[in-house]
This record gives structure tokens, C-alpha cells and sequence, in this order.
């Protein structure tokens, strides 16, 4: 006659190893959140965040640029300073404890405008790169996924606008429309800019997003989407536009970068944003004169400016890397 704890023993199963209903093989129950969330299948959005996250290069981009975003947002919150009005009492003072970045030639704190300048540059960037995305990105998914004339169509006219030169174009436009004697506001005058890359821009962005819906239209999941009798806004939106997207994503976050610095090329060149707008490029070209004499009015605002650059086009190359499995 066996032992009963012995016999109680061998009949319970362990606590560790649960089972299904009527099958012996073990589930993930008893395995901690954690562990079973990293089991989950992801997406490349989430393979790629989970990339992201382990890569210094993002965070250290994406902290300053986030600095960038807030100091666009509130400049009140890192200085006091009129960036507009000054004393010319105090006309290209040398950097102080008093002012930390000194004064310009009207005597204005080239701190409170270097703070205030990241508005105007910023903004300009980020509404161009949106409008060239939208436009640039919807003209090549119709053109890729329509093909045929319509492709054909959408090609043509991309390709004449890939012949204008960006600095040339730009200078016709904005000569034309705020040139001498335009009387244009603040907001007009950067709607004018956002405008003028958006429409040398979006070629670019129409190509990259037709190549992508050229090379995933045909992949099988859409065919059997297809098959399965599904419209093409169903396609378009819920299977093409989702796989599409990774390479605009890259491109977007680096464009950002260059259109702050296509926006201060335009203003130092006295074709972009103009007085009173407060923008990096101004300030840059206002100390050309006295690059010798007081270089600290050109160094403060082109530091800030190159930062900046720098910092989204380090966040597109860690964000490129982590949407390519190739280079993870």
C-alpha cells in the first residue's frame, strides 16, 4: 500500500508548469508580464522602437531637440530679454554676467534673440517638411499605385519642377511675392517662405513614396487582400500606406534639419524672413560686417543653428537605422 503524501505528490502537477485543459502542454501563465509582452510579435514600428531605445545617439537628439521645440514654443521660459527693441548705449557690448551673449549693433541681448530666432526657424521648418510630406506623399501614392497615364502625368510634372534650381526657384518666388514694397506680416512673411519650399520640395518626397508603393503594391498580403474583395481605400489605407511610410519617416525627420537651414541660406541672403522677424538667419546675416571685430555676434546664433541641424539629422540616421533590418 503506497504512501498517501507520496501518491499526492506524484498526482498534482507543479505550480510552475501549468497546462491547457486536456493536453499536457504548457502555457505562458505563469510566466512574469514582462517576459510575455517581449513574446508578443511586433510590428517594424515596434522592432524599431525597441531598437531605438537602446541607442544613445537617439536620446541625445531627441533631448535637444525636444529643448529646441520648447524654447520655439515658450521662449519666455529661458529669458526675459526683449529680442526686439534695444539701446544703442549699449551697442556691441562684449558678453557680461549681465548679458551672456552680449549686445548686437542697436544694443539688443543677442541671447533673447538667439531664444526668440528658434520660433521662426523652427516653425518654418516643421510646416514645410508637413506640407512636402502631405503633398510630396500623396502625389506618389497615387502615381505609384494608379500607374499608367496617371503615373505618367504625375511624373512630368514632377520632373519640371526637379529643374528648378531650390536657391533660384526660391528667389523668383519670394521676390515676387515679398519683394520691395510688399507690405506682408509676420505670419504672411513665414507662410511665404513655408510656401516656396513646399513647392520645390515636393518632388522629392513623390518619387521616394512612388518607388515604395511600386515595389510593395505586388507583395502577396495586397494580392490577397485584393482577392479577398477588399476596395482600394481598404488597400491603400490599411495594407500599403502602413509599409510605406518607414522611408518618409526617415526622410521627414532629416528634412526638418535642412529646411531650418534652407530658411536661414534664404534670410541671410535677404529673401526669406526680414526684420522685424527675429530668426537665426537674420542674426547671421546682420553679423556679416563685424565677423572680425565682434565675432560673437555670428557665433552665438550659427551655434544654435548648426546644433540644431545636427540634432534632427542625427534622429533620422538612428531613426534609418532602426527601420532597416540591414543595419541593425
Amino acid at each position: 500500500m503506497s504512501d498517501p503524501s507520496t501518491a499526492s505528490m506524484v498526482s498534482t502537477p507543479p505550480a510552475t508548469m501549468p497546462t491547457e485543459a486536456g493536453s499536457g502542454a504548457p502555457t505562458d501563465a505563469g510566466l512574469p508580464e514582462r517576459v510575455r509582452r517581449q513574446q508578443e510579435p511586433r510590428g517594424l514600428l515596434g522592432d524599431a522602437w525597441l531598437d531605438l531605445r537602446r541607442k544613445p545617439l537617439f536620446w541625445i537628439s531627441a533631448t535637444i531637440i525636444v529643448v529646441f521645440l520648447v524654447m520655439a514654443a515658450f521662449p519666455q521660459l529661458f529669458t526675459s530679454g526683449d529680442p526686439v527693441n534695444g539701446s544703442l548705449s549699449r551697442s556691441r557690448v562684449e558678453p557680461s554676467a549681465d548679458a551672456w551673449f552680449g549686445y548686437d549693433v542697436q544694443g539688443r541681448d543677442v541671447y533673447a534673440r538667439t531664444i526668440y530666432g528658434a520660433r521662426a526657424s523652427i516653425v518654418v521648418a516643421v510646416l514645410s517638411t508637413l506640407g512636402v510630406l502631405l503633398i510630396g506623399g500623396a502625389m506618389g501614392l497615387i502615381a505609384g499605385y494608379r500607374g499608367g497615364w496617371v503615373d505618367g502625368l504625375l511624373s512630368r510634372i514632377a520632373d519640371i519642377f526637379f529643374g528648378l534650381p531650390f536657391v533660384l526657384g526660391a528667389i523668383v518666388i519670394l521676390t515676387t511675392f515679398n519683394g520691395a514694397g510688399t507690405d506682408n506680416s509676420e505670419w504672411q512673411i513665414m507662410a511665404l517662405v513655408t510656401a516656396s519650399m513646399v513647392v520645390l520640395m515636393w518632388p522629392v518626397v513623390m518619387r521616394l513614396m512612388r518607388s515604395s508603393v511600386l515595389a510593395t503594391k505586388e507583395a502577396d498580403y495586397i494580392v490577397a487582400a485584393r482577392a479577398l474583395g477588399a476596395g482600394t481605400g481598404r488597400i491603400v489605407l490599411k495594407h500599403l500606406l502602413p509599409n510605406c511610410l518607414a522611408p518618409l519617416l526617415v526622410y521627414g525627420t532629416i528634412m526638418v534639419g535642412s529646411f531650418i537651414g534652407a530658411e536661414a541660406t534664404l534670410s541671410f541672403l535677404g529673401i526669406g524672413l526680414k526684420t522685424p522677424v527675429v530668426s537665426w538667419g537674420i542674426m547671421i546675416s546682420e553679423a556679416q560686417q563685424y565677423i572680425r571685430v565682434s565675432p560673437y555676434l555670428l557665433f552665438f546664433p550659427a551655434a544654435f543653428l548648426v546644433t540644431a541641424v545636427l540634432s534632427f539629422v542625427m534622429l533620422g540616421e538612428a531613426v534609418r537605422e532602426a527601420l532597416d533590418p540591414k543595419l541593425r
